[in-house]
């Protein structure tokens, strides 16, 4: 390969679009919520135990977000997305103890990725 050659591939455009972190976060919710779809549906208990520990981890990473002061969002919808990540929370430990079912945490999840879409952030 010449020297011209390195060049031009160094300067050259990027190949991927810039990502954002509004279109991370879309892409993480995006892939949990199939993933929880697929374990409801399949039935299958560690699968779905699994995406709830994912899923719950998600969700404490938002709550931290929104909590912090540095959080730009407007402060109502801080406190909606912190009320969810609680709901969320104590929702999976009924989940786990086979006191209810997962549809809900895919519900909010699927509410979720439809605000982003809405607002233009899908990946």
């Amino acid at each position: 390969m010449s020297a011209i050659s390195r060049a031009q591939r160094a300067y050259a455009p990027g190949a991927g679009a810039i990502r954002t972190p509004r279109s991370v976060e879309f892409e993480v919710i995006a892939r949990i919520t199939h993933r929880l779809k697929q374990a409801i549906q399949s039935d299958n208990r560690r699968l779905l135990i699994d995406v709830l520990h994912e899923n719950r981890q998600l969700w404490t990473t938002l709550a931290t977000d929104v909590a912090s002061s540095n959080n730009e969002l407007p402060q109502d919808l801080r406190a909606r997305i912190f009320y969810l990540a609680e709901f969320t929370n104590q929702h999976t430990s009924k989940v786990l103890r086979k006191e209810a079912t997962a549809v809900p945490l895919l519900e909010i999840n699927a509410a979720i990725l439809g605000g982003l879409k809405s607002q233009g952030v899908a990946a």
